[in-house]
Order: structure tokens, then C-alpha cells, then sequence
């Protein structure tokens, strides 16, 4: 057989079998495996669903409202408007709101209180885990030493201070309200939070976590800023 050929074959059987070996290696031993049990999927399923579902309901009432607006005369119409600007207003933050929800308090551990050490600063990484823990469990306004959380809020630590809005918050003491839609969404968020490890994370801080039963009314009140818009233009022109 010519040489040429035979050094042809060498080379498409060495290169097939590399790739048989390459493929059955990564069977072997995939790059990343999905070491998560059912019951992890599963959960991980049901706050997808739960989304969905929230973003299902905020679709048919953003339905209700253009319904309002195409069947109202044109008064009813300047009502619909009022109540609407008014709603947006209140999401905003710029409105005081008032409804059921919960009131937590972080205040110094006993130890120490009693030993008479110095207070630390409450870190900021553990209460923006409790801040998103909070909206992901029904939590709709958010108030934290007397500042109002909007869309523009940060939390973060400045020259060894946690902040918020640019406003330092005390290092013991600190109460932070939340209201939520209703009574009985006020009373699962308590019991997610006071079955959470929420308490003992800030215990490890030498900070105490009290979780207050919900209330049927509590207030929040508006944010004391100005809000920066990136994509919005006001017109002065009156067009």
C-alpha cells in the first residue's frame, strides 16, 4: 500500500479517536454539574412560578386601568388619571403610606451591652440580604432609621458607617417597617422571617433581630429626596 495513504488513514484514525476520547471524557466528567436535589429544583420552581404568577396579576390590573380609561367619559377619565398618578406616586415613594405590615427591630446584643464593649455598625452586605429577602417575601414599602427605600436607594458602607440614601443609620436601635398588601401577606412574611437564620446572621454580628407580629396598620413615610430620572424628559412647552 502506498505510504501516503497509509499516513492519510494514521491521521483520520488519530484524529477520530481523539474526538471518541474527548466526547466520552466529557460524559465522564461534565464542566459543571447540577448538584442540587429535587426538593431544591422544586422550590427553585415554585418562586419562578410565584413571579409569573405576580407579574400575571400586575398585567391584568394594568388591564383594568386601560379598560377604565376607553369605557369612562372624559371626567371620569381626569379621575382615573388622579387616582393612577396618585398609586405611582405612592410606589414611588413619594406619598406617605399607610397599610398592614411588619416592624422589625435590630438592636446591640446583651453580651454585649453587659461587658460594655463598643457597638459595631450594622454591616451592610447582611441588611441588603434582609432588604431582598423582604421583597421577595410580599414586602412592598420598606423604611429603615427613618429613610425611605426607592428605586434609587443604595446601602453601603462610607468611611466605616453603613448608609442609606447617603444618611448614616444608628449602630443600635434601628427599626426598620414594612408594609406589605394585605393582613395576611403581613403574617407570612413574620412567619418567614422568625423562621429564617436571619436572627442568628446578626447575632454572629453581636446584633439582636427582634421580629414584632404583624400589625393591621402601621406607616411609612415619604422618601425626603429628590428622585434622578435617567430616561424621563419633563416638557415645558406644554405640547
Amino acid at each position: 500500500m502506498d505510504k501516503r495513504i497509509i499516513i492519510r488513514i494514521t491521521i483520520v484514525s488519530f484524529i477520530v479517536g481523539l474526538m471518541i476520547a474527548i466526547q466520552y471524557n466529557t460524559i465522564q466528567n461534565p464542566t459543571e454539574r447540577d448538584t442540587r436535589d429535587i426538593w431544591e429544583i422544586r422550590q427553585e420552581l415554585s418562586e419562578e412560578k410565584k413571579r409569573h404568577s405576580e407579574l400575571l396579576s400586575e398585567i391584568v390590573t394594568l388591564k383594568s386601568i386601560v379598560n377604565q380609561y376607553e369605557n369612562n367619559d372624559k371626567e371620569n377619565q381626569a379621575q382615573i388619571l388622579k387616582n393612577t398618578v396618585q398609586d405611582l406616586k405612592m410606589r414611588a415613594g413619594l406619598e406617605a403610606v399607610s397599610g398592614p405590615g411588619v416592624i422589625l427591630k435590630i438592636e446591640p446584643a446583651m453580651e454585649l451591652v453587659a461587658l460594655g464593649l463598643e457597638v459595631e455598625t450594622i454591616p451592610p452586605d447582611l441588611l441588603i440580604r434582609l432588604v431582598n429577602e423582604i421583597y421577595r417575601y410580599h414586602g412592598i414599602y420598606i423604611e429603615i432609621d427613618g429613610q425611605r427605600l426607592v428605586h434609587t436607594s443604595a446601602i453601603r458602607d462610607i468611611n466605616g458607617k453603613t448608609t442609606i440614601n447617603g444618611f448614616a443609620i444608628h449602630n443600635s436601635n434601628v427599626e426598620i417597617r414594612v408594609i406589605t398588601e394585605s393582613f395576611e401577606k403581613a403574617e407570612k412574611l413574620y412567619s418567614y422571617l422568625y423562621a429564617s437564620t436571619f436572627s442568628d446572621d446578626f447575632y454572629l454580628d453581636n446584633l439582636h433581630l427582634i421580629i414584632n407580629k404583624a400589625v393591621t396598620n402601621l406607616t411609612i413615610q415619604e422618601y425626603d429626596g429628590k428622585l434622578s430620572n435617567t430616561f424621563l424628559v419633563e416638557n415645558n412647552k406644554g405640547e
